[in-house]
């Protein structure tokens, strides 16, 4: 399933890639939405993502799949039972003393992980691995709490991501990740309407 095949005859991927692919984009319309169905596809799309990123020796984002489905499960319970009233949580923002936690947390997960990934395995590009591994930590946190501020996250490392992925011959995986930084851009403004319609109801 993941032998190399060639997409249109343009595009070096696998079909593995190519059903990972689309579980991912799956996600993130989802996400924009608000819909807890979003974290099935989570779980799903990380799990194949994980065996993508093991061949091309990304260790640092295979690894970040497995986080990914852990927080899955608790993002998905967040989104329907969480929140004082356990129906629940609402999109909200981020305090200066979150942010801060945030920064602190994406720091302190780049220095663990290159330094885990320069030590023990022969990936090439352990620095840049580990600073877009711990970002979407973070990410991934606050988009299981609806922190509006996700998506600024995602824009971020979306775009840096582009980068390795292409650097690492995953086509595929690289225009995933273009889509996704234009659906980040289109879920910062839902969740921002989303938020104003909130602010207006508690009026």
């Amino acid at each position: 399933m993941n032998d190399p095949l060639a997409l249109f005859g343009l595009i070096h991927t696998s079909l593995l890639e190519i059903v990972s692919f689309a579980l991912a984009l799956a996600m993130v319309i989802l996400n924009i939405r608000q819909s807890p169905w979003a974290w099935l596809f989570s779980i799903a799309s990380a799990a194949l993502y994980a065996v993508v990123f093991y061949d091309s020796k990304l260790y640092g984002d295979m690894s970040l799949q497995f986080f990914f489905i852990a927080v899955s499960l608790w993002g998905s319970y967040q989104w329907l039972f969480g929140g004082v009233s356990h129906h629940g949580v609402q999109v909200s923002r981020l305090t200066p003393k979150g942010w801060l936690h945030s920064a602190l947390a994406w720091l302190i997960g780049f220095v663990a992980i290159a330094s885990f990934l320069r030590l023990f395995t022969d990936t090439d590009v352990p620095h840049i691995d580990a600073f877009l591994t711990a970002g979407s930590l973070v990410g991934q946190l606050l988009l299981s709490c609806k922190k509006l501020e996700n998506w600024h996250v995602w824009i971020g490392i979306d775009l840096l991501y582009i980068g390795l992925y292409l650097h690492k011959n995953l086509y595929l995986t690289a225009l995933l990740f273009a889509l996704f930084v234009v659906m980040a851009v289109i879920g910062l403004r839902t969740w921002k309407k989303s938020l104003a319609n909130q602010n207006i109801a508690t009026s």
